[in-house]
């Protein structure tokens, strides 16, 4: 079976029911997109399948089919020259220290990155009932919602 991931065609083994996370980090070495809690609750492995996140622990590859699939290594650019070149939203995590024990971050950054695709001006509830579907461990949403605003405040100049 076909996958395409990060713009890249991969082709992986047809089993229907496994979870496209395995699939991502288990044969693809894509480990950015983290384990956490596998039933869906945490948000840790939040992916994009075409532009929407999904939790990839309980989205079978069956469900992918011809969508894109987007993970954390792909939100970033890479130059002609080879440079990379951060995403907005990935550049104002690091800017504003969101990360503490980085766990849940590329959940975090995947699902800021979707609500500022669709809303790049977002208002501080609709951040902070996005972002806290999200779970984070070391309790770091002041820093995560403060992020948001900052790559919001990017994106919209």
């Amino acid at each position: 079976m076909q996958l395409d991931i990060n713009e890249q065609i991969y082709e992986v083994p047809d089993e229907p029911d496994r979870p496209l996370l395995w699939v991502l980090r288990d044969e693809l070495g894509l480990t950015g997109t983290k384990f956490g809690c596998g039933i869906g609750v945490c948000g840790s492995c939040v992916v994009h399948l075409d532009g929407t996140p999904v939790r990839s622990c309980v989205t079978p590859i069956s469900s992918v089919g011809s969508k894109v699939v987007c993970t954390i290594e792909g939100l970033a650019e890479t130059t002609d020259e080879g440079e990379t070149i951060l995403h907005p939203v990935q550049q104002a995590f690091l800017d504003e220290q969101a990360p503490q024990c980085g766990y849940c971050m590329s959940g975090q950054i995947m699902t800021a990155a979707a609500l500022l695709e669709d809303n790049q001006n977002p208002d501080d509830d609709t951040i902070k009932n996005t972002m806290s579907a999200v779970y984070c461990r070391c309790g770091a949403y002041d820093r995560v919602r403060k992020a948001v605003k900052h790559a919001a405040e990017e994106i919209g100049s």
